[in-house]
This record gives C-alpha cells, structure tokens and sequence, in this order.
C-alpha cells in the first residue's frame, strides 16, 4: 500500500494543522495506522496510533489532550488533528501502515508497522 502524507506546514505556536494520511489500498479498511515525527538531530518518535475499526487509539504522552488521530475508511484516509502546537512538536511527520484485519493492538513502535509514507513537514514558531 502506497501511503501519502499532507497538511504540513508552518503555524505559530497554539496554533493547529490536520495531517492527512491517503492509502491507496482499497483494503484500507483493515490496516492500523499510526503517526511518528522525527526532528532534526532526534531519534523518530511516536506519535498517535489508530486500529483498523478506530476502535482504540494510543498517544505519545507530549501529545495527549493536544493531538486527535482519526479515520474515514469511506476515503481511504487518516487524519491526525494538531491542536494547541509548540515549538517542540516541529518535526517531519510520517504516518505508517500495517495490515491488521481482527487484531485489538494498538501499536506504537515503528518496526510493528510495514508501510511508510513519504513525510510532511510541520514547523511551529515561537
């Protein structure tokens, strides 16, 4: 599956973006999806975790109560809504895949997950 990350950019701090994830799957449906950053000079991160009934969801605790990780299968895509964004949330942002189809896990590592978009970049300025 082909994964493709958007909604990027530069916001001054409380500010917000929604990330957007499209699949090209047409099982997306059944794959779990997740978010991790990575920001220069840091080792990646995770962020947010989605299963593939949206039936559970996992947050970074730097992100929790700020970050919303949700789902339109009608669309094939994923979101992850920033909210309240500081300077230390600038990173690139992947989000990542796995075929998941019956499993209740939310996964948070990054070796779980087989599939990796491209990366968007996220700047929030002081």
């Amino acid at each position: 599956v082909q994964l493709q990350a958007s909604g990027g950019g530069s916001v001054q701090a409380g500010g917000s973006l929604r990330l957007s994830c499209a699949a090209s799957a047409r099982t997306f449906s059944s794959y779990a999806v997740g978010w991790f950053r990575q920001a220069p000079g840091k080792e990646r991160e995770f962020v947010a975790a989605i299963t593939w009934s949206a039936s559970s969801t996992a947050y970074a605790d730097s992100v929790k109560g700020r970050f919303t990780i949700s789902r339109d299968n009608t669309k094939n895509t994923a979101y992850l809504q920033m909210n309240s964004l500081k300077p230390e949330d600038t990173a690139v942002y992947y989000c990542v895949a796995k075929e998941s189809y019956g499993s209740t896990v939310v996964r948070t590592k990054s070796p779980d997950y087989d599939y990796w978009g491209q990366g968007t970049q996220v700047t929030v300025s002081s």
